[in-house]
């Protein structure tokens, strides 16, 4: 018996999931949902997939699923996950978890009363030289992690014309440093306690869309360790980094680097400088490779196989507690406490 895979939301990530789905033996996309007739019906033609509905609850309730995808824009992510989850379905959400911690921890206790499988899709923890600094720490080599950096940069194509619907509201930090939040969260495994942010408004406010051209954020960990984390996406569209990517995780007994802004390639061609992508998401013959597939296909091995997910609602919550102090830190232009009760 195939394995029933519903997807909320069928823009860039929806698609490329449900493309990965569908290559995972014994599973099947069998419906989508959209608020856009438009997007799911282009996205129901490419996955060749007869069910679409533009609101997900019809297809909640008529659709026989076992686990559900939902890769909405993140600021609607709560509902259909927790309708989703207490309709009975397991559920891949793309990340951030949530945008607000207080919806976060709605979800986090829907998980619990539910038992349903939950999982958010960081999915750099399933690319090899992350997974390696966590290995070194639990290893002892770096002794205990105290302080970390993290830059992840993008160019201005990326909220003008990538995510031109909903980039304005959003922000650099919510779309590129959630994932390294993420990683340094699992690196430390310590609570958030305090967040400082600063962040400017100029170039893409200029053009009409209000949100942060570029943020740094000072994270502070309940025993003391701090981690700085920078985002910007407002680099020229020559940069050929999408994006220009470092870690920097400093020990008591050693300090590591991670430089991933090339992904090994420097491609000089004849009308541009380019580092093609390859480590997230790639097609290799009939295969896609990468850390969002192997995010997907460990996500389903966990329902398959009833274990604990990787990324679980406990650790989604802690990054987005992160994430949403950054935001209000960013208005006060205070730092802002974390409480976090889990």
């Amino acid at each position: 018996m195939s394995f029933k895979f519903g997807i909320i939301g069928t823009g860039i990530m929806g698609k490329a999931g449900g493309r990965i789905l569908q290559l995972i033996d014994d599973v099947e996309v069998t419906a989508l949902a959209d608020i856009s007739d438009a997007m799911v019906k282009e996205a129901a033609s490419e996955l060749k997939v007869n069910a679409t509905y533009t609101n997900y609850q019809d297809m909640l309730e008529k659709e026989n699923l076992d686990a559900v995808y939902v890769a909405t824009p993140d600021q609607y992510h709560r509902d259909p996950v927790i309708n989703s989850l207490n309709s009975g379905c397991h559920v891949l959400v793309e990340k951030p978890m949530t945008t607000k911690q207080e919806d976060a921890e709605d979800i986090y206790e829907i998980v619990q009363k539910t038992g349903k499988k939950f999982q958010v899709n960081f999915n750099h923890r399933w690319l090899a030289p992350y997974h390696k600094i966590r290995s070194m720490i639990d290893d002892g080599q770096l002794g205990e992690p105290i302080i970390g950096f993290a830059r992840k940069n993008n160019p201005i194509c990326v909220p003008t014309d990538m995510l031109a619907s909903w980039a304005k509201d959003s922000s650099p930090a919510w779309f590129m440093n959630s994932h390294d939040i993420d990683l340094m969260v699992w690196w430390f495994d310590a609570n958030p306690v305090e967040v400082y942010s600063k962040g400017i408004k100029r170039v893409l406010k200029s053009i009409g869309m209000n949100t942060y051209d570029g943020i740094q954020s000072l994270v502070t960990f309940e025993d003391g360790q701090f981690a700085t984390f920078e985002s910007a996406w407002i680099y020229p569209n020559s940069s050929p980094y999408m994006p220009d990517s470092f870690m920097e995780v400093i020990g008591t007994k050693g300090t590591t680097h991670i430089n991933r802004k090339d992904e090994a390639i420097d491609a000089i061609l004849e009308e541009k400088f380019a580092c093609p992508r390859t480590f997230l998401n790639y097609k290799v013959f009939d295969e896609w490779v990468g850390a969002m597939p192997s995010s997907v296909r460990s996500f389903v091995n966990s329902c398959k196989n009833d274990v604990e997910t990787v990324v679980n609602a406990k650790e989604g919550l802690r990054s987005t507690a992160i994430l949403d102090a950054i935001h209000r830190s960013l208005e006060s232009g205070k730092p802002e406490k974390i409480t976090l009760n889990i």
